[in-house]
């Protein structure tokens, strides 16, 4: 005779164990996920009560905007002009790439400051519809940084031209040009790449092997302080908008001097979270891919400089840029771990989705501090 049970899968003690202990993974998580981030979160919370305190007298908000807007611009962007530089210096004392790069940041914004009268945008500020130093603030004016902090911890490529800029736009056109621009750059950037990667990618696969000749050191060097210079050149403006628009002695000395502190920050932290967005591209490590990708970073940025002193979201040019090599180098099999063009479609795909989200973002922010972006949005 045999004796039949129910398998333990289906004791409704059990059941209701497994049920109870997902929610108490849920939120076993959730507090792990606090408590890694407590420090970030303690930061983010103190700079919004400052905010509340500070926003309502100008003289103090603008150089507190300025201080968030100057660490969360330079961390979400990065990855655009300083990520491969890091990627490929992993083994290198930290304060010998900040010395560099801050040094490069002090030179090109006391030219700037020289050559454009005060003015340390090069002129970015001086086009229509961000001529005029704010002269009060709303709350989400000063807050709107820790958003992009926020969306920077997330990993996620934000676009700070129209987080930053747009809160303050005095004219509907404003907004719109800079749209234009920005997504122009996207197309040209992807376009661009293709046709490089597309002609030169297996011959970079097939010649770029072994130890990286010294020289390629060199040139990373220059091709990163070239993109670098150029890149503060279109978007200082982010920075720059809380403050008059010529900044005298003691002003610019604040303005370089906490910059190149933060610059030391980011260093010392080996960049910040959105750094993995160009760690996971192929072949970002090496140093001879990384100094190409600089180099064509570079030029396109400076086509754009040429072109028009309206300011452009460098963010959706970076995106576009790589996206298009990783598509590239899929098509012609010349990544160095087999990519394929399924996986480097859905990273392009995921990369464009979350620069997209952070432009919605951007404008809604921008929207509920400015009535001028509300208008130019939602106008009949």
């Amino acid at each position: 005779m045999s004796i039949s049970s129910a398998p333990p899968s289906s004791s409704p003690l059990v059941d209701s164990g497994v049920r109870a202990s997902a929610p108490r993974s849920s939120l076993r998580s959730f507090y792990d996920l606090l408590y890694k981030e407590k420090v970030f979160l303690v930061v983010m919370t103190l700079s919004v009560i400052l905010t509340g305190a500070v926003f309502d007298q100008p003289q103090i908000a603008m150089w507190v905007g300025f201080l968030f807007a100057g660490y969360s611009a330079v961390a979400n962007d990065s990855i655009q002009t300083i990520g491969t530089f890091i990627s490929s210096n992993r083994g290198r004392p930290w304060w010998q790439l900040w010395l560099f790069i801050g040094g490069i940041f002090v030179v090109t914004m006391l030219y700037g400051w020289f050559a454009y009268n005060g003015d340390v945008s090069y002129g970015r500020l001086s086009s229509k519809g961000f001529e005029t130093a704010p002269a009060s603030f709303e709350f989400l004016h000063v807050a709107a940084p820790l958003v992009l902090m926020l969306l920077t911890r997330m990993r996620m490529p934000v676009s700070t031209t129209f987080l930053l800029l747009s809160s303050f736009a005095s004219t509907g056109k404003g907004i719109w040009d800079i749209t234009l621009k920005s997504v122009s750059g996207y197309g040209i950037a992807f376009a661009v790449a293709m046709a490089v990667w597309m002609a030169l990618g297996p011959y970079m696969k097939r010649v770029f092997v072994g130890e990286a000749h010294p020289g390629w050191r060199i040139g990373q060097w220059l091709s990163s302080g070239v993109l670098w210079a150029v890149w503060l050149a279109q978007d200082a403006a982010n920075i720059a908008v809380y403050l008059p628009r010529q900044l005298d002695v003691v002003q610019l000395t604040v303005f370089i001097g906490s910059i190149f502190l933060g610059l030391g920050l980011l260093f010392w932290q080996g960049g910040e979270r959105i750094q993995e967005v160009v760690n996971e591209k192929s072949a970002v490590v090496d140093v001879r891919p990384a100094t190409i990708i600089d180099f064509v970073y570079a030029m396109i940025l400076l086509v754009f400089q040429v072109w028009s002193a309206v300011p452009m979201s460098t963010t959706w040019v970076f995106v576009g840029l790589l996206g298009g090599r990783e598509l590239a180098m899929a098509l012609r099999n010349a990544n160095e771990d087999g990519r394929s063009v399924g996986a480097a479609f859905k990273m392009m795909a995921r990369d464009l989705v979350y620069v997209t989200i952070g432009f919605a973002v951007a404008l809604a922010v921008a929207a509920l501090s400015n009535p001028v972006v509300k208008d130019a949005l939602f106008a009949k």
